[in-house]
């Protein structure tokens, strides 16, 4: 009886202490995923921007980083991280598996397009299609803008794109593709407008070796989501601090630090194009 009685206040202590441990700021982290096309190698702004939410949020925040899409898309599927920043392509892929939460306006709309980029003495080059024969990088299979809105391109002008180049390769970041084109490793590439033109701020020496040959239409800014999981409350919460970024200086210039307007809430028909796209190629 003694050690049935010594058994029940050990987990009688056990839950005060863990209740204790969330009272003093030690609740369970919220995690939230980044795909390399945002913030890659970006420690520092990192660490603002976290630091950032935990004062906001009043719990504490784990940037997750991975290299490639589809495993940031396993980890929302797994719900091993609450929030993730994606492309359009996962999204359209997983969008019964997640919410949308939010979407960043840049350069005063939530939308970006798809570069075509050569080498800069190519002056020729005016769409993928002058390309035939040559060799290519794509960014990643799931990116919408390093991946399939070039294959799009060749696939309804009536060639295969299996078959258009000599070869390609994956670089897994767009910024990779951009340092393969300006070394000319390449003979062109697809990348992020977004990336190429934040660049093309901070390091001007390497995107002048590059020369945007097309650019697409406009589609939809990649979005901020949240796995299926994740309650009302958090859910709430989250959004709110990222819409309220531009009403504070703190968060004002953690936006001009990522080059962008702020966030707004968005919705899912930004992303009807790239849905159509996906459904030429037989997906999702």
């Amino acid at each position: 009886m003694l050690n049935y009685l010594k058994f029940v206040a050990f987990f009688v202590w056990l839950g005060l202490a863990c209740q204790g441990a969330q009272a003093n700021g030690l609740a369970r982290p919220i995690r939230f995923a980044m795909t390399p096309a945002f913030l890659h190698d970006q420690h520092a702004l990192l660490a603002d921007w976290r630091v950032y939410l935990e004062t906001r949020l009043k719990r504490p925040v784990e940037f997750v980083q991975r290299d490639r899409y589809r495993d940031t898309m396993e980890l929302l599927q797994q719900h091993k991280v609450e929030f993730a920043w994606i492309c359009d392509t996962p999204y359209v892929m997983l969008k019964k598996e997640v919410r949308l939460m939010s979407v960043a306006v840049n350069e005063g709309k939530p939308t970006y397009r798809s570069y075509l980029i050569v080498p800069a003495r190519d002056t020729a080059t005016r769409s993928v299609l002058d390309l035939r024969g040559s060799v290519f990088a794509f960014a990643d299979p799931h990116s919408n803008t390093g991946y399939l809105v070039p294959r799009f391109e060749i696939k309804r002008s009536g060639a295969d794109p299996g078959t258009f180049f000599k070869r390609t390769f994956f670089t897994w970041s767009h910024r990779k593709v951009i340092d393969a084109v300006a070394a000319g490793l390449v003979q062109g590439g697809a990348v992020d407008s977004y990336v190429w033109d934040v660049l093309n701020k901070v390091r001007p020496d390497i995107t002048a070796k590059t020369r945007i040959a097309w650019r697409s239409e406009d589609y939809g800014f990649p979005p901020i989501v949240a796995n299926s999981g994740v309650n009302d409350t958090d859910f709430a919460a989250m959004q709110k601090v990222l819409m309220n970024m531009n009403n504070d200086a703190q968060g004002r210039a953690l936006m001009a630090q990522l080059k962008l307007d702020g966030f707004i809430t968005g919705s899912p028909k930004l992303y009807d194009g790239v849905a159509d796209m996906m459904r030429l190629f037989g997906e999702p």
